[in-house]
């Protein structure tokens, strides 16, 4: 009698970190208590020098669903998110942060959203905030369920409404994401990525709280602004950075590569020339402010 071989998995779980050490096993362990049980875990190593790499191995060499991916040298943040979807081989891909908690019905829940709308590309659960010491810290109201049909109104609903980019941990098809640039090496890419996937397909909200978000000194809400942009881009710390123009052009880079409706295409550049327009002070000061500082430099 033959045996029948398991289906492949469905899911891979990406979890890139950078001497988490603290908070990694938690993480693991909320991951491997998911009610659905075939997926993929890929740990993302960014050459940590702390404990990291001993906690990773150690639970792939008792679950086989995790797999210890060690890079070489620190990629930075950015790159790191990105490597662990293009490693993916599965049909559905999901983001988890090292030092963020799962309830066991996380993938469940959003898998049955999925299912129901074909259209969908990302399913996000609501989420509870919790500091250091796993002490909640309130729910926080996420505002990107965006089930419009029409791309404009979800790219610039979503726009108006993204703060912490919590929904970036959601449940997402691979395929969609694998359409958009993924996460870049600067500051806000994360913001960027949901808006480019938002035109290829609805992001949905699921109203069950299963994501606890951690909030302590170490995270990335938590540093300066310098610590933020080495923490995304080693080495890159000190370049010039102009904050609203680049994202301005990269979401104008993303609406002239998506596959739009001509209306849709000039509703979405019309709409981002409008931004200009309206925000012509900050596009300005930050010019100002670049060139201060390439000065100052140049003198130096």
């Amino acid at each position: 009698m033959t045996c029948r071989a398991s289906p492949p998995p469905r899911i891979t779980v990406g979890v890139p970190v950078y001497n988490g050490e603290r908070y990694l096993a938690r993480t693991l362990d909320s991951l491997l208590d998911q009610t659905v049980r075939d997926f993929v875990l890929l740990v993302g190593d960014n050459a940590s020098t702390d404990g990291t790499a001993a906690i990773a191995q150690a639970y792939a060499a008792r679950d086989p669903r995790v797999r210890h991916v060690r890079h070489p040298r620190n990629l930075g943040a950015a790159a790191n998110y990105s490597r662990l979807c293009e490693m993916a081989e599965t049909e559905l891909f999901r983001w988890s942060a090292a030092d963020d908690c799962s309830a066991p019905r996380f993938l469940e829940a959003c898998l049955e959203r999925l299912h129901r709308d074909p259209e969908a590309v990302l399913v996000y659960p609501r989420i509870m905030m919790i500091d250091a010491d796993d002490r909640p810290l309130g729910e926080y109201e996420e505002g990107l369920h965006l089930p419009d049909a029409r791309p404009s109104d979800r790219f610039f609903t979503l726009l108006k409404n993204i703060r912490l980019c919590n929904a970036l941990y959601g449940l997402g098809r691979t395929e969609a994401f694998r359409r958009t640039r993924l996460l870049g090496s600067y500051l806000g890419s994360d913001i960027v990525f949901q808006a480019e996937l938002s035109l290829y397909g609805k992001i949905l909200e699921v109203p069950e709280t299963l994501l606890q978000r951690r909030m302590h000194a170490d995270s990335f809400t938590s540093m300066t602004l310098q610590q933020q942009r080495e923490f995304m881009n080693p080495g890159r710390g000190r370049r010039v950075e102009l904050y609203h123009w680049r994202h301005w052009a990269e979401h104008l880079r993303s609406v002239m590569r998506a596959p739009l409706p001509v209306g849709e295409r000039v509703k979405l550049v019309a709409g981002l020339a409008r931004r200009v327009v309206w925000a012509r002070e900050a596009f300005f000061q930050e010019l100002v402010a670049a060139a201060r500082m390439l000065a100052t430099r140049s003198d130096g």
